[in-house]
């Protein structure tokens, strides 16, 4: 999401223990100096390709992808001696505990620095803001036989230099992020049982609903209880959860009692099409009893119904998605829906083989402010960077163009540019933050459109385990920001390194 965000805290300013970014610096130096060893010091299969892809002449012994999850990823392959390489991460990944090799521990981590600096932050609410992000993440993956399995991981979430709040988005010191034992039971025919409790990450079908908020400093976890029955080309999950309260300090984070979410989820693989493609339909429940939009504050019970059509043949790659919402809010009914797209084409015979794409949205707002129906859509738990770098706006009443286009320039550099355009859906309602924060009522402007986005980055993953990016984003208002506030063309430079294995 790239921007101040999450529950107000009343400091103004992180105090960051001295020890910290002494150390949280270093590691990024280690990291960008391994980053250059030699090959034959780190290299694996698989490396160059990027973090959430795989190529499709590895074999199965080949490592995983590496994921922001982590517990999807499976190192039981190194049980085969024949199937090492000699790479440095290679011993974490695989630590017998038992003659057999069924009983296994793996242990990894991410380290991560981030630096953004904002001009004219919220279109000159804030004139700079220039701040450092740290994070590291580091797990264990107990596997006590083929069934059972225990998985640890912690967060340590830091900032330094922020003008504007410091939030639990920003910095939760040290926490618990996920904590959860798993059951795998057979059912028969190809197909297995998995049951789950515990603190976990949770990310579904394109993360517009839920998701981790992998692009801000603290992810978001969830304590829930989970089944999952997977078998043939189908996996349907079910659960019930309550999103963790993120809290600036150390071991303070304790469930939201104010929100809760239950859903059943299911995917269906479409091999006919090709290898990658599928179908997901849905159900979300959601409750908030402090809710806030802008036409008022009360309690919040949500229905979402859903479906998305995803996959890629030939040069072709698609994503479409369709929902809708109902439930009750402050005594009035909810009415809400929504529409997304993203279309690309890879023109892979052609220089740097470029991806031309285009994203379109269109999310529902509330029609009228002094009626007690609601019309705006809630992405719930949506992604961080939602709509670019710069994160100024949430996808709540909103129409959005997003043409963009990606360039390979080699086997570790990508470049990639976007233009955005904004218009409000709904003129009886605001505009809104990621997180869902009102950042401009309505206001009685009867002006639609919102602003102009640009965003740059250029990308770089020497390595499997090593990647950077430099990021530019550029934010020139329309007519309703300059009806409703503050109106300057805003700026957003972000850079990070990032360490994970």
């Amino acid at each position: 999401m790239g921007g101040p965000s999450g529950p107000e805290n009343p400091r103004a300013h992180s105090r960051f223990g001295p020890a910290v970014p002494a150390w949280a610096a270093g590691a990024v130096l280690l990291a960008t100096a391994l980053a250059t060893v030699p090959d034959a010091i780190a290299q694996s299969p698989g490396q160059g390709q990027p973090s959430g892809e795989q190529s499709a002449a590895e074999s199965p012994s080949a490592p995983p992808k590496l994921t922001n999850l982590r517990y999807t990823e499976d190192y039981s392959y190194l049980r085969g001696p024949s199937n090492r390489t000699g790479a440095w991460w290679e011993p974490f990944k695989y630590i017998p505990l038992d003659a057999s090799g069924t009983s296994y521990l793996s242990l990894g981590a991410e380290l991560r620095f981030r630096e953004e600096a904002y001009w004219n932050f919220n279109w000159g609410e804030v004139p700079v803001d220039n701040y450092q992000w740290y994070r590291i993440l580091p797990y264990a993956d107990l596997h006590l036989g083929p069934n059972v399995r225990l998985f640890g991981q912690m967060i340590g979430a830091w900032a330094t230099g922020k003008e504007t709040n410091v939030t639990g988005v920003d910095e939760t010191g040290l926490e618990l992020l996920q904590g959860f034992g798993e059951l795998k039971l057979p059912l028969g025919d190809g197909a297995d049982l998995t049951l789950r409790g515990g603190r976990q990450l949770l990310s579904y079908g394109s993360e517009r609903l839920i998701s981790l908020r992998y692009g801000p400093n603290v992810l978001r976890a969830f304590d829930a209880g989970l089944a999952s029955v997977e078998g043939g080309p189908w996996r349907v999950d079910t659960f019930y959860a309550r999103p963790v309260r993120n809290e600036v300090g150390s071991f303070n984070d304790r469930f939201n009692e104010d929100r809760s979410v239950w859903s059943v989820y299911a995917t269906r693989k479409l091999e006919e099409i090709s290898p990658t493609s599928g179908l997901d339909l849905y159900y979300i429940g959601y409750r908030n009893t402090d809710a806030e939009f802008n036409q008022g504050s009360g309690d919040e019970v949500r229905h979402t119904l859903g479906s998305r059509f995803f996959g890629k043949a030939q040069a072709w790659d698609w994503n479409f998605e369709g929902m809708v919402q109902f439930g009750s809010f402050d005594g009035g009914n909810i009415r809400a829906w929504s529409v997304a797209s993203d279309t690309g084409y890879t023109f892979e015979d052609v220089t740097f083989s470029p991806r031309v794409g285009l994203k379109a949205n269109i999310i529902s707002g509330d029609r009228n402010p002094n009626n007690p129906n609601l019309q705006t859509f809630n992405a719930l738990f949506p992604r961080g960077k939602y709509f670019g770098e710069i994160g100024l706006i949430g996808p709540y009443n909103l129409i959005d163009v997003h043409p963009n286009l990606t360039l390979h320039l080699n086997d570790q550099w990508t470049l990639s540019g976007a233009a955005v355009f904004y218009w409000r859906e709904s003129l009886g309602d605001g505009i809104y933050d990621t997180a869902g924060g009102l950042v401009r009522p309505s206001d009685n402007s009867r002006a639609r459109y919102i602003g102009t986005q640009a965003d740059v980055i250029l990308g770089w993953e020497p390595t499997r385990w090593f990647s950077a990016e430099l990021a530019y984003s550029v934010f020139a208002p329309g007519q309703f920001i300059k009806d409703t506030g503050p109106s300057k063309t805003a700026h957003f430079v972000g850079f990070e390194t990032v360490v994970k294995f």
